[in-house]
């Protein structure tokens, strides 16, 4: 369960937050509690209400569609570039997903009838997760294609890329299990994907422990669904810094 923390929040650690002017994210931030999400913490299920919503700064949730009620399989990412409950900033009071803490962490919560309240009157908060819902968009359907038409060793390199951006760094914890759920593949898919990049001296791979050691040759080795998205992402960020000096 997530669990409060004293610190102070800092608005730079979330992307979103940062890209709000001082006043809109001064305005918001007696509504933020700083929590920290648990690996394996659900936050949401599918059809049930967003009682809160969470801005990652330090964690990492995978969205997952479930099949039959039982099969899960990873649709999106979110760490301290976006927002944990969307669905929200759209006029939706339900989730359409499970949202599963894949990488334990520090997130910024707001309560569902606070957020509603300051999305209603600060037209940089809409603009902003507007802005991260459209990019959210692109990953997922971009994400649908890939589980389609790409090998599991180009899928698992691009899982693991975009895992190191989200959390800033190039070792993390993750299990054959998990990874098999989050790509929709055996356990022993991921077995032999992640041997044949350990083969060819990309990644360490012990005992759910991964460490990235070639960051250009695993970027390479991945499909082209990890660069798509990372670029259209990276221009968003781009077009909004400009627009922010061309108004100073």
């Amino acid at each position: 369960m997530s669990t409060p923390r004293s610190a102070k929040p800092q608005p730079a650690a979330n992307s979103v937050l940062a890209a709000l002017p001082p006043g809109t994210y001064r305005a918001l931030l007696s509504g933020l509690e700083p929590v920290t999400l648990a690996f394996g913490e659900v936050l949401y299920e599918p059809g049930e209400p967003i009682r809160d919503v969470y801005f990652p700064t330090g964690s990492l949730v995978s969205l997952l569609t479930l099949v039959e009620g039982r099969l899960a399989l990873e649709v999106g990412l979110v760490g301290r570039e976006g927002m944990v409950g969307v669905a929200l900033a759209l006029g939706i009071g339900v989730s359409p997903v499970r949202a599963l803490v894949q990488g334990s962490g520090t997130a910024l919560r707001m309560n569902a009838a606070r957020f509603r309240k300051e999305l209603q009157r600060s037209a940089p908060l809409q603009r902003e997760l507007y802005r991260y819902t459209h990019s959210l968009m692109a990953q997922i359907t971009q994400t649908a294609a890939c589980n389609r038409f790409h090998r599991v060793p180009a899928r698992l390199a691009r899982w693991l890329l975009m895992t190191r951006d989200r959390v800033r760094s190039g070792q993390f914890y993750l299990t054959h299990e998990f990874l098999a759920h989050m790509l929709g593949v055996r356990r022993v898919g991921v077995t032999e994907a992640a041997s044949a990049l350990q083969r060819r001296k990309l990644i360490a791979y012990r005992r759910g422990n991964i460490t990235i050691l070639d960051h250009g040759g695993l970027e390479t080795a991945s499909c082209p669904c990890y660069a798509i998205v990372k670029h259209m992402r990276d221009g968003k960020h781009k077009a909004r810094s400009a627009a922010f000096a061309g108004r100073a």
